[in-house]
């Protein structure tokens, strides 16, 4: 009988140990998806199928006429502006189009993509950093990728000469920082944290001289994802900003990250954000996702804020240099 207790009562331990462990891995962050499948052999085009499938069958509809009159032109503005390229983007480059007196429609798809790559030129798409370290500060509203996104540039900037270190100043959401510091540990950079609830800007504070402590390159600061029409928040993100500023002089770069399947509603975001922060570059997310790929056009027609880098898919890879000749190509299939 003895035998028998003793051979439950192990039972019973193994039980709850197994519970614990399971319980531990169920309440551990996901992480992101750093390991996914690599990419980089897809091309742009397969990246923005989409956008390009529905702009092309649209335009091959058009130009398929073969009549070049009033109607065929205003077709062609209302195909751009569906694939969310903007009403002024789309009626500046038609307009450039039909003075060129262009006699072939099938000229006309070459002749938008040498527009619309016009429309995006002379832009400095480059991230700035001047100081040492320099300072990205990045911002977004809730759900548009942005923590992610900085994990995934920290990746591709970070060097042995020139470190990368990571402010997480959303200390509103647990789950913000515990998904940062997964990030953070996977890619082999430094973070700091605050606790839950702490004021964001000292988090910023802190990251700041600790990246100068530590000899880092660049200090990326994530803050709490926001809407942009709640004023105390957006209130509370420009005092991060005014931290940053006073503490390093200035702010290399305000990346203002923005879902790109929102289409033109991330342009009153991006609005709202560079009153209260000085946005200087657009990143723009789940691109591959959406047939709304235009809308990178449109941003900066009505922002003049440079788009730098664009996500196309979930890989670290997959986060890349905005190029306007290829994403132009990859939206019209010139």
């Amino acid at each position: 009988m003895e035998f028998v207790y003793i051979a439950v009562a192990l039972v019973i331990i193994g039980l709850v140990v197994f519970w614990f462990i399971r319980s531990r891995d169920t309440d551990a962050p996901t992480a992101p998806a750093a390991t996914a499948a690599p990419t980089a052999t897809r091309s742009l085009r397969d990246r923005l199928a989409k956008t390009r499938g529905a702009l092309s069958d649209r335009l091959g509809g058009v130009l398929s006429g073969g009549k070049l009159d009033d109607e065929f032109w205003s077709d062609i503005e209302d195909s751009l502006v569906a694939a969310d390229v903007g009403v002024a983007a789309a009626s500046s480059a038609v307009a450039a189009v039909r003075k060129r007196g262009v006699e072939d429609p099938a000229d006309v798809r070459g002749l938008l993509a040498d527009e619309l790559v016009s429309l995006l030129g002379g832009e400095d798409r480059g991230l700035a950093k001047t100081a040492s370290p320099s300072v990205l500060l990045v911002v977004g509203v809730n759900g548009s990728g942005k923590t992610t996104t900085i994990a995934k540039l920290a990746q591709q900037l970070s060097t042995p000469e020139s470190p990368v270190l990571l402010g997480a100043a959303d200390t509103f959401r647990a789950a913000a920082a515990d998904q940062l510091k997964t990030w953070a540990n996977r890619i082999g950079v430094d973070i700091v944290t605050g606790q839950s609830g702490a004021d964001p800007a000292s988090v910023a504070y802190d990251s700041y001289h600790a990246a100068k402590a530590r000899g880092a390159g660049i200090v990326m600061v994530d803050t709490a994802g926001r809407l942009h029409s709640k004023s105390n928040l957006m209130d509370e993100l420009g005092k991060v900003a005014r931290v940053l500023r006073r503490e390093a002089g200035e702010i290399d770069e305000v990346l203002l990250v923005l879902d790109g399947t929102t289409g033109q509603n991330a342009i009153d975001q991006a609005k709202a954000f560079t009153d209260v922060v000085g946005v200087s570059g657009i990143v723009l997310t789940k691109l591959d996702g959406t047939a709304r790929g235009g809308v990178a056009i449109a941003v900066e027609q009505d922002l003049g804020i440079p788009v730098k880098y664009i996500g196309v898919g979930e890989g670290v890879e997959d986060l890349i240099p905005f190029q306007p000749e290829a994403f132009v190509d990859a939206l019209l299939g010139t």
